[in-house]
């Protein structure tokens, strides 16, 4: 159920169904173990924040990009094959870059 999800809410993210891929990570996030847990609300921020950001809200993007930063960065370089720094990268970017943020590209490593 984890990696199915995982792979499913990456997906997801990346075809820029963000309110779909939030969804799917949650319960991926609810039946973690604890030591990932804040990996997996790292993602969940990160796509909630691209959906937020589609809304028209940048208070809610800007908090969800800065959660993002909190709970995905003790998971660099990677974690679970994906590039976290990268991921990190396009975060910061996308702070920068409000409203028009770019789609995030999730590059998995071997």
């Amino acid at each position: 159920m984890i990696e199915a999800g995982y792979r499913r809410g990456l997906d997801l993210i990346e075809s820029g169904r963000y309110y779909d891929a939030h969804e799917v990570i949650e319960d991926v996030w609810r039946v973690a173990e604890q030591e990932e847990r804040d990996f997996f609300q790292g993602l969940v921020h990160v796509a909630v924040a691209w959906y937020q950001a589609g809304r028209g809200n940048r208070y809610g993007c800007e908090r969800q990009l800065e959660k993002a930063t909190r709970r995905l960065s003790p998971y660099t370089p990677s974690h679970r094959g994906l590039d976290v720094v990268d991921l990190l990268a396009q975060v910061q970017a996308a702070a920068d870059s409000y409203p028009d943020l770019p789609k995030p590209r999730l590059h998995r490593t071997a």
